[in-house]
């Protein structure tokens, strides 16, 4: 007997509801600037609150509640962002400037509360373990530097975009797998954020 695969405790959701417009792409990163505003100081918070949760699980063992929420929606809005504009292109609805779930947008995230975490962990899951995913994920999102270089799931949402203004159409097979990057990334980062002590499983996939 086939024992059922245990779902990872980050799921991350992205649904093609109905084809983006077919050159509303072109413009989405002036549309998304509010948002890419507000995310830069989301993320400065969200690293803070990183540093913090680091101190709590070292002594406790425990991941503030009120802190992983926090940090939970700084994800799920960042994905929300990316879905629309160039992690995905995967819908025209615009996002909205919350940090809760809602299941009327059609991408959401989320993170089960763990309700203890290893103390030798998070020494090590943050650079050590998560090393072979970080390369990974590097290819996916691609990379600055002098090299600068750009990622499979930015040209995946490209040529997505391009089959939509050509035949009314986003490839089922290039959204799907435009997602699935994403969710890699995504359960990496909340590996590395201490949301977890599951390792991420290596597959585009939720099971």
């Amino acid at each position: 007997m086939v024992k059922e695969q245990e779902p990872y405790p980050v799921s991350v959701r992205g649904e093609l509801t109905k084809p983006p417009a077919g050159g509303w792409w072109l413009i989405k990163w002036l549309l998304a600037i509010p948002h890419y505003f507000l995310l830069v100081f989301l993320w400065i918070a969200f690293v803070v609150v990183c540093i913090m949760a680091f101190f709590s699980i070292l002594f406790s063992k425990k991941y503030p509640k009120n802190l992983f929420d926090f940090n939970t929606g700084v994800l799920r809005w960042t994905w929300r962002v990316g879905f629309y504009s160039y992690e995905a292109l995967g819908t025209d609805k615009y996002p909205p400037f919350s940090l809760q779930p809602d299941a009327e947008y059609p991408a959401d995230l989320e993170i089960a509360y763990p309700e203890e975490l290893s103390q030798g962990l998070v020494l090590v899951k943050w650079w050590l373990l998560a090393i072979p995913h970080y390369i990974i994920i590097s290819l996916f999102q691609g990379g600055g530097g002098q090299e600068s270089r750009v990622g499979l799931t930015f040209i995946l949402a490209i040529f997505g975009a391009i089959a939509v203004l050509f035949t009314g159409k986003y490839p089922q097979d290039i959204f799907k797998l435009t997602v699935g990057t994403n969710r890699w990334s995504y359960r990496v980062i909340a590996y590395v954020s201490l949301m977890t002590d599951k390792y991420p499983p290596f597959r585009l996939w939720d099971n």
